[in-house]
C-alpha cells in the first residue's frame, strides 16, 4: 500500500515547527578495508598461481635442476549481487503535504539506506572471518585459518588461540605477517598495513597506537608499534563488527576487494492507473576476498 494522507496527516495542516527523523549518517568505512574494482561481469574468478621455488645448488658440470612444479593452484569467485529497495506515495499525499521541502521523494532516505546497507555487507566478510563460504571458494579453509595450504605446508593468519587487543598480540601478529609465504613457500614482502576495530575497543586501539611510551606498563621505554611505524595507516573502527572483542589487521596484500557491477541509481516514474508516484533504488555488487594474506584475524570470544 502506498504512503497515503493517513500516514502524513500533520503535514496536511499549518503549523508544525518542523519535522525530525533525518539524522547524520555514519561515513563511508568499507572503503578504508576494500579495494575497490570495477566489474563487467556477473561472475569474477581470480586464479591464485603457484611460481617457482627456491634455487638449488648445481654441481660442476652437473645438470640443472628444474621446478616444473608451476601453475593454478586455488580459485576464488565473486557473484555480483543486486539490491533494491523502493516506496510508493499517493499523488494526494503529494499534492496536500505542505512540508515538501522537509518531507519529500528525494529526502525520504533511500540513498542512506542503501550506504548502511553496503557497510553492513562489507562488515559481513570480517564478521564470518572464520566460517567457510563454499560460494567464494579459495583454497578450502575459512579465510582465517591455521591451515591454509601450499605446496611446502600451510601457514596460519590467525593465532592458535585467540589473544585479546593488547601490545604483545599486535606484535606477535605483525610478526607472523611478515612471514606469510607464497605458494612455492618463499617469503612474501608482506606487512601490517592497519588495525580494525569495533567501537568497543575504540579505546584500547587508541592508547596502543598513540602513546609514544609503553602504555599500561610502568617501563618508560619507547612504544615500538608507534617508533617503528608498525602499522602506517593506524586504526580504524568499524562500527558494523559484530563482535566486541575480535580484531584485525589488513596487510599490503589486497585481496579484500569489492566489485562495482552498477553503481547506486534511482528511478522515478507514476504509476498511469493510480497516480501513485513510484521511487526505486538499484545497485549491484560483491564484497569478497582473493587472498587471506590481505588479513590477519583475532577473534577471542569474550
Amino acid at each position: 500500500m502506498a504512503i497515503n494522507r493517513s500516514q502524513i496527516r500533520d503535514f496536511l495542516l499549518p503549523g508544525l515547527a518542523g519535522v525530525e527523523g533525518k539524522y547524520p549518517q555514519i561515513p563511508t568505512q568499507w572503503s578504508g578495508v576494500f579495494t575497490k574494482k570495477n566489474s563487467k561481469m556477473a561472475f569474477e574468478r581470480v586464479v591464485e598461481a603457484r611460481y617457482t621455488g627456491l634455487a638449488q645448488l648445481k654441481s660442476e658440470g652437473g645438470a640443472t635442476v628444474f621446478d616444473n612444479a608451476s601453475g593454478e593452484r586455488f580459485v576464488y569467485n565473486a557473484l555480483n549481487q543486486g539490491l533494491g529497495l523502493g516506496f510508493a506515495i499517493t499523488r494526494e499525499a503529494l499534492d496536500d503535504n505542505l512540508y515538501k521541502a522537509e518531507f519529500n521523494p528525494q529526502v525520504m532516505g533511500l540513498v542512506e539506506s542503501f550506504r548502511q546497507t553496503k557497510e553492513i555487507f562489507g562488515a559481513n566478510i570480517l564478521n564470518t572471518i572464520t566460517t567457510y563460504n563454499a560460494q567464494v571458494g579459495g583454497d578450502g579453509v575459512a579465510l582465517a585459518s591455521t591451515a591454509h595450504p601450499i605446496d611446502t605446508g600451510t601457514y596460519a593468519n590467525t593465532f592458535s588461540v585467540q589473544l585479546d587487543l593488547n601490545e604483545a598480540a599486535i606484535e606477535s601478529a605483525l610478526t607472523t605477517i611478515r612471514a606469510f609465504p607464497d605458494q612455492a613457500g618463499l617469503k612474501t614482502f608482506s606487512r601490517g598495513k592497519k588495525l580494525i576495530v569495533p567501537p568497543s575497543l575504540l579505546w584500547v586501539a587508541e592508547r596502543m597506537l598513540k602513546s609514544e611510551l609503553r602504555p599500561d606498563t610502568a617501563n618508560n621505554d619507547v612504544n615500538p608499534l608507534v617508533s617503528a611505524g608498525a602499522l602506517p595507516e593506524g586504526y580504524q573502527v568499524m562500527d558494523f563488527l559484530t563482535s566486541n572483542f575480535a580484531w584485525f589487521i589488513t596487510t599490503d596484500v589486497k585481496g579484500l576487494v569489492y566489485y562495482d557491477r552498477i553503481p547506486f541509481e534511482t528511478d522515478m516514474q507514476v504509476d498511469p492507473t493510480t497516480g501513485n508516484l513510484l521511487v526505486v533504488g538499484y545497485e549491484r555488487y560483491v564484497f569478497s576476498y582473493t587472498n587471506p594474506r590481505s588479513v590477519f584475524a583475532s577473534t577471542p570470544s569474550a
